[in-house]
C-alpha cells in the first residue's frame, strides 16, 4: 500500500486582471476557494502570493493552463507559463501546470445555480475556478503520487 501524501497545495487561476486562489490538502483530497488577487501589477500580486505561501506553507503549487477547446496554446497560455515559471523562481516550490479548459465555465454555472449574478458572479468565478482546477488535480493524482 502506498503511503498517504501529506501537505497543503495552493492553486492559481491566472488572469491578466485577477488571479483566483484556492487551497487543498492531500490528506482530505478537498480543495477550497480562498480569494481573488485583483492587482494587475506584478509587485503587489507576488507580495500577496508570498503572504499566502507564508500562511499556508504549501508543498507545491498548481497553475491552471488555459488552452483552446482543441488543446492549442494562445497568448494567455504563454503568459500563464511565464507566471508559473516566476512562481517557481521566486518561491522555490514545485509548480504543476494543469489543463483548465472549462473550469471557469463550470465555476460560473455553479455560481449561477446558487443564484449569484452580476459583479458578484465575476468576483467569485476566479477563486471557484482555482478550486475546480485544484480539485481535479488532487483527484487525478491522489493514487499516483507518493512521498
Amino acid at each position: 500500500m502506498k503511503p498517504v501524501r501529506r501537505g497543503t497545495v495552493l492553486a492559481f487561476d491566472f488572469g491578466t486582471k485577477r488571479i483566483g486562489v484556492a487551497m487543498g490538502e492531500w490528506e482530505t483530497g478537498l480543495a477550497h476557494a480562498l480569494e481573488i488577487i485583483a492587482e494587475e501589477a506584478n509587485a503587489p500580486r507576488f507580495a500577496r502570493i508570498g503572504a499566502l505561501i507564508a500562511e499556508w506553507r504549501p508543498i507545491e503549487l498548481v497553475v491552471g493552463l488555459p488552452l483552446s477547446l482543441e488543446g492549442g496554446e494562445h497568448e494567455l497560455t504563454r503568459r500563464c507559463r511565464r507566471f508559473a515559471n516566476q512562481l517557481h523562481g521566486r518561491f522555490g516550490l514545485p509548480v504543476h501546470l494543469v489543463d483548465e479548459r472549462l473550469s471557469s465555465v463550470e465555476a460560473e454555472a455553479r455560481l449561477a445555480e446558487a443564484g449569484v449574478r452580476g459583479e458578484r458572479l465575476k468576483a467569485l468565478t476566479d477563486s471557484l475556478a482555482a478550486e475546480q482546477i485544484l480539485q481535479d488535480y488532487l483527484t487525478r493524482h491522489a493514487t499516483t503520487h507518493s512521498d
